[in-house]
């Protein structure tokens, strides 16, 4: 049952009355208190009605939020708990809150990499041992896709905190390409995440150097440098990647219409997992569908299609078809 924080408020300020057994709290009494808390953390200066409270107290007693907090009237007019030990605080958890808190520290342990995360380390610990000792052991209901040899993790809060305070980073990098690494200095851009691999968008301080994307997994190390930061003054970083499959792009590259029929039988997967924001349904054939995508046309792009196999066939354009059939071509000819 959903409740808001105005409520929870004042359920937190009767409780912490109804411990403090030095005092004996009518309803007016609780009222005040229920005024003053709200006041203090939300502002409001409007006062709580007699109905509220007593709605509140009816609330706690009952089983819905899972406190039936032992609320008793003595003298026919003072409220306090009948269990001196009582509080709303220590009540067990119950097993659907067990899972749903199982399931979310298993969320935030997949943000590796940014220190905002880190530092729930102890707080995730604290969680899963309090689950581990209030549920019976039963296998998990959700899987997260992750990759616990991904490389490059360790770089992202560095680099993160370089953008954030405009400071030039000294690279120390080795494409796979590359006999060697070499080292430069860069401003960083953007963070971007691509299949579980992430990326950095940015300048190298190299004369008339272009935007470059980093592979994380390819950084050997990082220092600050006391270079001039470059800003970005060229592209809009909230819409850079709109028209683009995965991270590979050059500025004024141009976007093209993708067309591509897929079979009857795969269509439904592409209707309700779009390739990409942009695709429509042009057509619906006799034994497939033909959509279209409008995006630049990189490596990526090919890597997406090819994936399709022989459920999908590139219409157009008329380079991008060409590219597809050499490729699949030469995988042939590996079979031959």
């Amino acid at each position: 049952m959903p409740v808001n924080r105005n409520a929870l408020i004042r359920y937190r300020t009767i409780d912490s009355c109804l411990q403090n057994r030095q005092k004996k709290w009518s309803l007016e009494d609780l009222i005040d208190a229920c005024s003053d808390a709200l006041y203090e953390y939300q502002g409001i200066d409007t006062g709580v009605s007699r109905r509220t409270v007593q709605a509140d107290i009816e609330m706690m007693r009952s089983n819905k939020l899972g406190y039936e907090a032992p609320i008793v009237v003595t003298d026919k007019k003072y409220y306090t708990y009948s269990d001196k030990k009582y509080s709303i605080t220590n009540i067990p958890i119950n097993q659907q809150d067990m899972q749903v808190l199982s399931e979310v520290a298993t969320l935030l342990k997949q943000f590796k990499g940014f220190s905002h995360f880190t530092d729930l380390n102890e707080m995730v610990s604290k969680l899963e041992d309090k689950i581990y000792t209030q549920k019976t052991s039963s296998p998990p209901v959700i899987d997260f896709e992750k990759n616990d040899n991904l490389k490059g993790l360790e770089w992202i809060e560095t680099i993160r905190n370089a953008i954030v305070a405009k400071k030039t980073m000294f690279i120390t990098y080795q494409s796979f390409k590359a006999r060697e690494a070499s080292t430069f200095c860069f401003s960083g851009y953007l963070l971007k995440e691509y299949r579980n691999r992430w990326f950095l968008l940015g300048r190298s301080h190299q004369r008339n150097a272009s935007l470059l994307n980093l592979a994380l997994d390819r950084i050997q190390a990082i220092e600050m440098h006391s270079d001039d930061y470059r800003e970005n003054t060229e592209i809009d970083l909230a819409t850079y990647y709109s028209d683009v499959i995965g991270v590979t792009k050059s500025p004024g590259q141009r976007d093209c219409e993708v067309v591509f029929w897929i079979d009857e039988a795969n269509a439904p997967y592409i209707i309700t997992k779009p390739i990409h924001p942009t695709q429509k349904l042009l057509s619906n054939e006799v034994d497939g569908k033909i959509f279209s995508i409008r995006v630049i046309h990189n490596f990526e792009l090919e890597r997406e299609l090819l994936g399709f196999g022989p459920k999908i066939k590139v219409l157009g354009p008329r380079l991008l078809r060409k590219v597809i059939k050499e490729q699949l071509r030469k995988a042939l000819a590996f079979y031959e």
